[in-house]
């Protein structure tokens, strides 16, 4: 007896990683995804080991661990991998206050976003 295995949330051809608790605004994390999409995963980590952005580092860190995930548990070439879908959401906000002039109150906002890598194995034309 036990539980029935999960069915696969992706394709054959993928695999996937997700990043929770990123301190950073999505927008901000959003342009460093936007620079990785569509790329062959060998370019898209070069791009990222020498990009200026702060979070740059975490997303190479999900990058590999997606790259790892395809090798590992799905047995996909990972020369033939590309970045499939790198997406961001919204994650909690943590809401800090500072004295401000005539006794206001003025809201610092320190937003958490996530972030998701989908790489497939797509096989080189000639």
């Amino acid at each position: 007896m036990g539980k029935e295995k999960n069915p696969r949330r992706v394709a054959d051809n993928e695999a996937m990683a997700k990043l929770r608790m990123l301190r950073t605004s999505p927008q901000k994390l959003n342009l460093v995804a936007a620079m990785i999409r569509g790329k062959k995963v060998d370019k898209a980590l070069n791009d990222l080991t020498f990009s200026k952005k702060r979070i740059a580092e975490d997303v190479k860190k999900c990058l590999q661990s997606a790259i790892a995930n395809a090798e590992n548990n799905h047995s996909l070439d990972v020369d033939e991998l590309i970045v499939a879908e790198a997406y961001v959401g919204k994650n909690l906000v943590m809401k800090r206050g500072r004295p401000r002039a005539r006794g206001r109150y003025g809201k610092i906002m320190k937003p958490f976003s996530e972030l998701t890598i989908k790489v497939r194995q797509v096989e080189e034309q000639a």
